[in-house]
This record gives structure tokens, sequence and C-alpha cells, in this order.
């Protein structure tokens, strides 16, 4: 059963008397265990797709479904349920609360799960250590630098166990070498751990070290592309194929 599937997957935007096609008609899987990069210009509909998957918007129309779960037909509260349970997020910005440590960062997600207080502390502890981050634990965000504060909130969005990341542009506030040493800590998640990982980035080298390139345009899926090792994409697929 693929982690995610996409079916039909359609976003419009009334502005005015126009209608904006966010997404129009998207469909894909996303294998267990996959590491998946989402390619596609500015408005591509990278963005809306991420967000849609992630249960923070609901579609005009199409399925979103996640481990065979038809998330349309849950109530609000039954896909924040979910949401908190299955998916890790990890945002551009960062999205840090300036007040709070970096650990009591990584612990956020748990404040109102109702998991063990000192189990969720000691995989706090965990994870900022695979970070590199064991010494900055106490340290608030303008403590932090820009690579520190995204690997804290890669460790949040690891916090939950959950069973799919979802990554919007979350290389684009650090410059390139940063960047490649944040990509090279969540493939190593990634191999250890076997989470689903969807990034969506414009960066066009950093996509070709995902497993997989999903490339939208204008609200369609355009390409779908295996990758046999690192910058070599193979075997292109139509749009919609999967």
């Amino acid at each position: 059963m693929p982690a995610m599937r996409l079916q039909g997957l359609t976003k419009h935007y009334r502005r005015t008397t126009q209608v904006v096609k966010a997404l129009d008609g998207v469909s894909l899987a996303i294998e267990q265990g996959e590491f998946v990069a989402v390619v596609g210009r500015s408005g591509s509909g990278k963005t809306t797709m991420l967000d849609c998957a992630g249960l923070l918007m609901r579609p005009t129309a199409g399925q979103v479904l996640l481990d065979g779960v038809d998330t349309g037909e849950l109530s609000e509260r039954e896909r924040a349920e979910l949401r908190s349970r299955r998916i890790g997020f990890i945002f551009q910005e960062f999205n840090l609360l300036p007040t709070l440590s970096a650990m009591e960062n990584v612990l956020l997600p748990l404040r109102y799960s109702g998991a063990d207080r000192r189990a969720g502390r000691r995989r706090a502890e965990q994870l900022l250590n695979e970070m590199g981050l064991a010494d900055r634990a106490s340290h608030r965000p303008s403590e932090l630098s820009g690579g520190q504060q995204q690997r804290v909130a890669i460790a949040r969005s690891l916090i939950g166990e959950p069973t799919l990341v979802l990554g919007d542009e979350p290389m684009g506030e650090v410059d390139t070498e940063t960047a490649e040493m944040l990509l090279t800590l969540m493939r190593r998640i990634h191999r250890e751990s076997r989470v689903t990982f969807l990034i969506v980035t414009h960066d066009l080298d950093l996509a070709a070290k995902a497993d997989r390139i999903i490339h939208l345009r204008d609200g369609h899926l355009v390409g779908d592309e295996r990758v046999e090792c690192a910058g070599s994409p193979v075997a292109a697929t139509a749009a919609g194929s999967r």
C-alpha cells in the first residue's frame, strides 16, 4: 500500500471573476520509504499540493489517501489527529518559536498529544544529538545559525515518529553548502528510519539526489522520473502514469 496516493487532486481559487487553477487533476502515488523531490516554477502548484497532502487544506476535488485512508471523509478533528500522528513538517522559514529553546521547540508537537513527557524528552535529546546540536539544546533560535535552526526544525518534524515527512523548500533559507549538509542529513535519516520524505525544492541539483523527481507545471503533473544515482535521472514516465 502506498504511503500516500493523490487521485485527481484539484484546488481552485476564485479571485473576483477569475478562477485560478493551482492544481488541476494531479494523480500520483508515493511508496513507503521513498525520498521524493517535487520541482517546478513558482506558481506551478508545488506548495498547494504539499498543503493538501499534509491535510493543511482541503482540495476542491479529488482524494488524498494516507496509508489507504481517504482523508476527505474525515472530520477536521480526525484530520488533525491523523496529521499529528502520521505527518512531520519542515518549513522554509524554520517556524521556530523565538522564546523557546531548541529543546522546547523540538518538544512542541508533543505538548498536546498526551505523550509521556520523559519519553518525549529522551527522544528529543536523541534527535538533537543526531543533528549535532546536543550542546545547543538550551539555546534560543536567535542564538543559532540558519543551518542549526533548520536542524532543530528537522528534529521537531521527527519527534512524533511520523511515517511521512513533508518539506516545503526546507533548504531555501540557507546557503548552498548548508543546503547540501541538510539534504545529506535528511537522506541519512531516511536510510536509517525508512520514513517517507516528500520535499519541495526549486534547486534541481538537490532534487537530483532524491530517489524520484516529480515535475509540476501550471497545476499539472508533467514528469515523474526515477533517479538511478545522484545526478542521474532515468526512466522518465509520462504524467499521471503511476
